[in-house]
């Protein structure tokens, strides 16, 4: 009876697509068919793509555990998020990760987030994946001039691609978005307008956003023929809070400036608060340009300019430059910059008394 059973179920469900069929339908070996599904670099592109392909078609799926002991791969994406930082990456979060996991998915890969507390256990988290091999390779988001998870990754010899830059990146596969041309170009769409007095606020010590935006507002003000007046750049902001207490001081100022430049965006929306506080509107009275494109700036009246960033695209691109890292993809060969696209919405405009300026 038990044979019986036995031999009813095995006929009744569909037999595993194998290995061997799927190299009979691609007409190659397969020792060949094997190599490109486990992305040895040996195997060209195409052939890499039309074996994959078939694959799909046929249904076949590799057992994990034996792959992963074969190859010494998981074909899984590593990401540490540290939630302890000031907004928890909320601005990008869920893009993000979407743009990655389609990417990821595209390629038969996974993606494994953990979350941490602490500096310090986001070093023991990369550790523990990569030494419990629950991924081939992290994105590091959010870099830091001086960032304790590259000196990590690079000691260890971990595959790694930066979102962002960093000081030293040697090593370093990175994607990064031309932040610092952006800030120019700020300083350049006001000088149009008319203003002359054009105040700044800078990101937190310690992120390489920060610095580059802080260089290209410079580089911006030096292209315009204006110089850069300390008393015009405020405290670092990084909230609401911080960007209130940052624009009080500017305003507070005999020679204040007609529009002030924001690092980030969160710290700009503390300059709407100071405005009704002190009966000015901003895009009138005040005009302010920010950075990041978070959601709540389109809420705010007039709703706020900034630049904004594909940040689903920008996940999907570190996706593939990780895997392609994976793969041995030198770091120095994975390297560019993606653009941020302004958004004009009526928090600037001419500067007082300049209604005539385009």
């Amino acid at each position: 009876m038990a044979a019986t059973l036995l031999e009813q179920r095995d006929s009744s469900s569909p037999a595993r697509v194998r290995l061997i069929d799927v190299a009979r339908a691609v007409g190659l070996t397969k020792g060949t068919v094997s190599r490109a599904l486990n992305d040895h670099p040996d195997i060209a592109e195409t052939t890499r793509l039309r074996v994959r392909r078939t694959a799909q078609r046929l249904g076949y799926r590799p057992l994990a555990h034996a792959q992963a002991i074969r190859t010494g791969r998981v074909r899984s994406i590593g990401l540490v998020l540290q939630i302890n930082e000031h907004d928890g990456h909320r601005p990008f979060l869920a893009d993000f990760l979407a743009g990655v996991s389609q990417a990821a998915s595209g390629e038969d890969w996974t993606m494994t987030v953990a979350t941490a507390a602490t500096e310090a256990d986001t070093l023991r988290l990369l550790s523990t994946l990569w030494e419990d091999r629950k991924a081939d390779g992290f994105i590091l988001p959010r870099t830091y001039v001086e960032d304790a998870r590259i000196t990590t990754l690079r000691d260890m010899r971990v595959p790694f691609v930066l979102y962002g830059r960093t000081g030293d990146d040697t090593g370093c596969a990175w994607f990064d978005i031309d932040s610092e041309a952006a800030m120019a170009e700020a300083v350049s769409r006001l000088r149009a307008l008319g203003h002359d007095r054009i105040g700044f606020v800078p990101g937190g010590e310690g992120p390489m956003y920060a610095r580059l935006r802080w260089q290209g507002f410079c580089e911006g003000m030096a292209r315009e023929g204006l110089p850069v007046d300390p008393g015009l750049v405020g405290l670092p902001a990084l909230d609401r809070a911080a960007g209130a207490a940052a624009t009080r001081g500017l305003l507070a100022r005999d020679d204040a400036p007609t529009a002030v430049i924001f690092a980030v965006d969160q710290a700009a929306l503390g300059a709407y608060d100071v405005a009704r506080d002190r009966g000015l509107r901003i895009g009138r009275d005040l005009s302010v340009v920010s950075y990041d494109g978070i959601p709540e700036g389109a809420l705010m009246d007039p709703p706020l300019s900034t630049w904004a960033v594909d940040t689903r695209a920008a996940g999907a691109r570190l996706a593939d430059m990780l895997i392609a890292r994976a793969r041995g993809t030198p770091p120095e060969d994975l390297r560019a910059l993606g653009h941020a696209t302004f958004l004009s919405r009526g928090s600037e405009g001419p500067a007082p008394g300049r209604a005539d300026a385009p």
